[in-house]
């Protein structure tokens, strides 16, 4: 009976260990984490919405702190150059209010970024493309304020999609 648990016991430690199998520590696009540098130029906002280039700096900034994958260069000298143009911002319906077809409650907000990422030393363009950050809103006591309010959670979800998109890469 001993041999059984015993045997059962190495089994089930053995399955729960085979889910970790394909886990990698470290940067997934096979450098060493901070070997490379990135400088971010402010981003260019052909939207109609004022704040969102400082709100996305500071996320960006932020992001790539967190990540690890990357140092973050802010004298001029990266090793990439990441560029944008901020070319959409929508607000969307998703509910109105119970007893009110044409009063929106909730909205879900959205701005999206032309991305360019160049490495400096190659010239070679590593990432080129419209990235997508999300958010909701719930209208509270009026809409400039609430809209005010979710506007850092939305250049955050921008900033760390970006960055997801820089860090795994495959270049």
């Amino acid at each position: 009976m001993l041999r059984f648990y015993t045997a059962l016991s190495l089994g089930v430690a053995a399955w729960l260990l085979s889910g970790c199998a394909g886990y990698k520590l470290g940067p997934t696009n096979g450098e060493a984490a901070g070997a490379r540098s990135v400088e971010f130029r402010p981003f260019f906002n052909q939207t109609q919405e004022p704040r969102l280039v400082q709100a996305l700096s500071g996320a960006l900034r932020r992001s790539l702190q967190r990540d690890g994958t990357y140092s973050l260069n802010t004298h001029g000298d990266g090793d990439l150059l990441v560029t944008g143009i901020l070319t959409r911002y929508s607000r969307d319906a998703l509910s109105f209010q119970p007893r009110d077809i044409l009063t929106m409650r909730d909205f879900r907000l959205t701005l999206t970024a032309k991305v360019t990422a160049v490495d400096r030393r190659s010239g070679r363009t590593l990432l080129d493309r419209e990235i997508t950050g999300r958010t909701t809103l719930r209208i509270g006591a009026d809409q400039a304020s609430s809209e005010r309010q979710a506007l850092p959670l939305l250049a955050e979800d921008l900033g760390r999609n970006i960055i997801s998109s820089l860090s795994e890469g495959t270049w």
